[in-house]
């Protein structure tokens, strides 16, 4: 009897998970004191990408964009960044100021106002003459960890004393090695040029959000912990809620990190608290929900994970990812503001 070839093996069917089911069996995993906010777009690139080119003919230009319409993250200083625009024109074409508040679906126009009919550009306001200098009376070179404040407080005088006594602002970096002029006590002249000057801001970041970032730099501050504690504390509230003290979010997600009170982190009063809500993040010792929840401090070799792991260690987000996006501009604000 003549042997038949063996046919080959058929191939098991495999079942295929539709990606809306195998992401919501991922959420279900991933813990119950998440805190996050509705799910940011991925940052905008800071250059538009050109048209891939084929070997076919050079198409006609495409005009650039009239108006653009806001997503889930997105700052008015990155989106004029990604259309070559400088912030205050994007502002201005919007009716908007540093302190207006955008939402995601809002539409933003991208071209400028244009000056109304037989208006004329303001006149230049003159130039106030120079103020006589203060007297120094000393220099101090400065040091790691030297403040323009503590050098201030250390020497008598004010802090607006020492900033106008080295032509710098409240929005300047002073480096280890750099010698400032120290201006005598009760200079009232050099105090009083950069009096009106207001809390600094940093780049990217209007009034709201720096005093916001603020905030997060002392609290980090008097429990001690390190600068990139404290940069990583400055990004997960960027990425949770565009450092603003939201009194929404994705579910029943409030505050600068997103916290949720359904997973434990407090009532919805005491997440939108700011303060409190800060020391929860950073936690430690004196963490106000006790073992309820887990802060940073808290997760074992935080110290030595990439940035954005240690970001999720605590937020446990459904887009663990993004974190990484704002170590350099958490680096920057902690710079310009701490």
């Amino acid at each position: 009897m003549r042997r038949l070839p063996a046919l080959p093996a058929r191939p098991r069917a495999r079942t295929v998970w539709p990606a809306a089911v195998a992401g919501s069996i991922a959420l279900a995993l991933a813990g119950e004191n998440a805190a996050h906010a509705a799910p940011p777009a991925s940052a905008l690139s800071a250059v538009p990408p050109s048209p891939r080119t084929l070997g076919a003919p050079a198409l006609a230009t495409v005009p650039a964009p009239v108006s653009y319409t806001v997503q889930p993250g997105d700052t008015v200083w990155a989106i004029a960044r990604a259309h070559g625009l400088d912030t205050a024109t994007v502002l201005s074409a919007n009716g908007l100021d540093g302190r207006t508040i955008i939402r995601p679906g809002q539409v933003l126009s991208l071209v400028p106002s244009p000056p109304a009919a037989g208006t004329s550009p303001a006149p230049a306001s003159p130039v106030p003459a120079s103020p006589a200098p203060a007297p120094m009376v000393g220099t101090h070179e400065v040091r790691p960890g030297d403040t323009v404040s503590a050098i201030a407080s250390a020497n008598g005088v004010s802090t607006d004393a020492v900033l106008a006594a080295n032509g710098l602002t409240r929005s300047s970096i002073i480096y280890p090695g750099e010698t400032l002029q120290i201006p005598a006590a009760g200079s009232g002249a050099a105090a009083g040029s950069v009096a009106s000057a207001g809390p600094a801001t940093a780049p990217g970041l209007d009034a709201e959000q720096s005093d916001n970032a603020r905030l997060i730099i002392r609290i980090g501050r008097e429990l001690g912990v390190s600068d990139r504690g404290i940069a990583i504390a400055l990004g997960t509230a960027m990425q949770e809620s565009w450092l603003r003290n939201l009194d929404w979010g994705d579910r029943d997600s409030l505050g600068l990190f997103q916290q949720r009170p359904s997973s434990g982190w407090g009532s919805p009063e005491q997440i939108l608290d700011r303060e409190r809500s800060t020391r929860v993040f950073y936690a430690g010792a004196a963490d106000p929900n006790g073992s309820a929840t887990r802060g940073l401090l808290d997760i074992p070799g935080w110290e030595s994970m990439a940035f954005a792991d240690a970001a999720q260690a605590v937020q446990i987000s459904a887009y663990p990812d993004r974190y990484a996006q704002w170590e350099s501009p958490a680096t920057m604000w902690l710079a310009v503001l701490g």
